[in-house]
């Protein structure tokens, strides 16, 4: 429909997922607010046109798409795409992808992760970041193991391409607390700390109460102790 019957995207950089590539043409994202020029194409191709933007980008545009795994799209934004001077109005095609992580099955195997488990992403440094909840997608596909975020959660966390992060199964019930809080800096010690006494405060339920109560003490006891004692 945008260039013609027929037509075929022009490979321009190979991505590193098997198959999928960056193509040489480009379009320009118009919405109620503003526009996006330059915007990259990616094959392989979809039935269902969608557009991953960042929640700053939807700013840019006026827009407001909902976070979704990739394909989910009923009831996400509309938006308008360019090419050379004719528009296009795409319905239900914006979304902010929800963060993931695509894994080997090699990797997963060696790491005890199932698809669709639930990580938990720990950043280090001077923009120290936790990411919860991050979904697990394993594939015969994938050749090695990757984190996908937005350009806002990168920004956040200080993170380029390449860099390593810290991985845990967080529906592992067998992970002791002390080995994920030993690899969070004091920083976000104290900001879960707070968290967690927050959701203290408006928990009904004893057990979990009492559980998050020794997640507090746990936590105290990580900052109180020397390095390596943990």
């Amino acid at each position: 429909m945008i260039f013609g019957p027929g037509y075929k995207l022009t490979r321009h950089k190979d991505l590193s997922l098997a198959g999928a590539f960056i193509a040489r043409e480009r379009l320009t994202l118009k919405g109620p607010k503003g526009e996006i020029p330059n915007v990259a194409l990616v094959s392989s191709l979809r039935e269902r046109t969608q557009v991953e933007i960042s929640k700053t980008d939807g700013h840019t545009l006026g827009i407001t798409p909902p976070v979704r795994l990739s394909g989910d799209l009923d009831g996400a934004s509309g938006i308008t795409l360019v090419h050379k001077g004719k528009e296009f109005y795409i319905p239900e095609s914006v979304i902010v992808p929800n963060r993931h992580i695509h894994m080997s099955i090699e990797d997963a195997a060696k790491l005890g992760f199932n698809f669709k488990d639930s990580a938990m992403v720990v950043v280090k440094g001077e923009r120290s970041l936790v990411f919860d909840h991050v979904l697990v997608r394993v594939s015969r596909l994938n050749d090695h193991t990757e984190i996908h975020i937005d350009y806002d959660e990168a920004n956040a966390a200080g993170l380029q391409n390449g860099d390593r992060v810290q991985l845990f199964r967080i529906n592992d019930k067998k992970i002791r607390l002390e080995q994920i809080i030993s690899i969070i800096d004091e920083q976000q010690i104290e900001s879960l700390q707070v968290c967690v006494r927050e959701l203290v405060r408006d928990e009904k339920d004893t057990a979990k109460r009492d559980f998050l109560s020794e997640l507090i003490k746990t936590m105290e006891d990580v900052k109180t102790s020397p390095p390596g004692t943990v």
